[in-house]
């Protein structure tokens, strides 16, 4: 609107805002993201504390049962033992997978530029254009100016006496 009334300075203005307003918006979402890791990795705290408590209990039993060298006893322990540990690697495989996917950084480039498709289709936005822009092949925007230097360079090569 500022632009349409010849206003560039207040253009500025709002321009600077808007993209102020937008880095803000992304930090918060990169804190959300952190804040929710933490989460995840004080939950695998809490979690691996209760299951060493749980082996603890067990390891007592077991040296009870041992001391009496009641044969039934240290098999129902040693059955107990063998469940606790399986519920271990349970709830270890589970955290673990449950870390790695808070904690991941990086998005595969597919996945992102299907997304970018996507909106944009949405919108109808002119962004298909710059993504069907792209040599066969690349799946990102950086990918064919490195295929146009190899391009060049070869070329280059070519020219070059023997």
């Amino acid at each position: 609107q500022a632009l349409q009334q010849k206003n560039v300075e207040c253009a500025r203005v709002y321009a600077e805002n808007a993209i102020r307003k937008k880095n803000e918006g992304v930090n918060w979402l990169r804190m959300a993201s952190r804040v929710d890791a933490v989460a995840s990795k004080v939950q695998t705290a809490v979690t691996m504390k209760g299951v060493t408590k749980n082996m603890a209990q067990v390891t007592k039993a077991l040296d009870r049962a041992l001391s009496t060298m009641d044969l039934q006893k240290v098999s129902a322990v040693m059955d107990r033992f063998e469940q606790q540990v399986q519920n271990l690697d349970v709830h270890t495989s589970v955290m673990e997978d449950s870390m790695s996917s808070a904690t991941t950084l990086t998005t595969p480039q597919e996945q992102v530029d299907s997304l970018i498709v996507q909106i944009a289709e949405e919108n109808g936005l002119e962004v298909l254009d710059q993504l069907s822009q792209l040599p066969e092949g690349a799946s990102a925007v950086g990918e064919s100016s490195v295929r146009s230097q190899e391009d060049q360079l070869s070329r280059r090569w070519a020219r070059c006496p023997a």
